[in-house]
């Protein structure tokens, strides 16, 4: 393989990296009923202790369990509640059905649109979905962790990146914040791809993934 090629990782590749007694399974993805999934489940019932655990990736993807395991952890998380209908405008929507994913979300920022978001992320009615307020003036933010530690980020984002890989364990995510009066509050937890890594992020998954770095 030549220089530039070594510097390639591939799309829906799947790496382990052995750290005492920890394997640390690296993917872009661990959705419930994937090959990451699989493959951490497949390593549990050997009996290995494994990173991240299966438990803990079907938590990190479920928005109001998610930010119930962060708060408990002390990280400040987004205002949300759960509802079939009632969206308070200005919101950040995310679906809670089967099918839904931490990926998609809606900012809803009038009624009209709102009604149109609730119609599709709950199947008319069918489905909950869970809602987030958003403050005046709020942006939202996304940063991606690679085992716990970002790239050229705000301090405080640093720290509850840190802090986020030590209730999940999940090598590579996306962590969205929503950002208000210079203050970060968690929003949800979502894959990521390899393509969407910086040269600094990428180069730091590449030190974990040959152990070159400390875990």
């Amino acid at each position: 393989m030549n220089g530039k090629k070594e510097h390639q990782i591939l799309k829906d590749a799947i790496f382990e990296v052995k750290r005492g007694d920890t394997l640390h399974v690296i993917s872009e993805n661990y959705y419930y009923k994937t090959e990451p999934y699989y493959t951490i489940l497949s390593h549990e019932m050997a009996g290995l202790r494994v990173a991240p655990a299966s438990a803990s990736v079907l938590d990190a993807y479920v928005i109001p369990i998610c930010l119930e395991k962060a708060a408990l952890a002390g990280i400040p998380v987004s205002e949300w509640g759960i509802s079939h209908s009632f969206i308070p405008v200005p919101a950040v929507v995310y679906g809670l059905n089967y099918f839904a994913t931490s990926s998609e979300f809606f900012v809803v920022t009038d009624p009209d649109t709102g009604k149109e978001v609730v119609k599709h992320i709950t199947n008319k009615g069918k489905y909950p979905f869970c809602y987030q307020r958003l403050p005046e003036g709020a942006s939202i933010e996304s940063v991606i962790s690679v085992f716990g530690r970002t790239f050229e980020q705000d301090q405080a984002i640093e720290e509850y990146s840190g802090r986020i890989y030590e209730i999940f364990g999940i090598p590579l995510v996306n962590m969205v914040f929503i950002r208000s009066n210079g203050c970060f509050s968690l929003s949800s937890l979502t894959p990521t791809r390899y393509t969407r890594l910086s040269e600094g992020e990428r180069s730091l998954l590449q030190a974990y993934i040959k152990n070159q770095a400390f875990l």
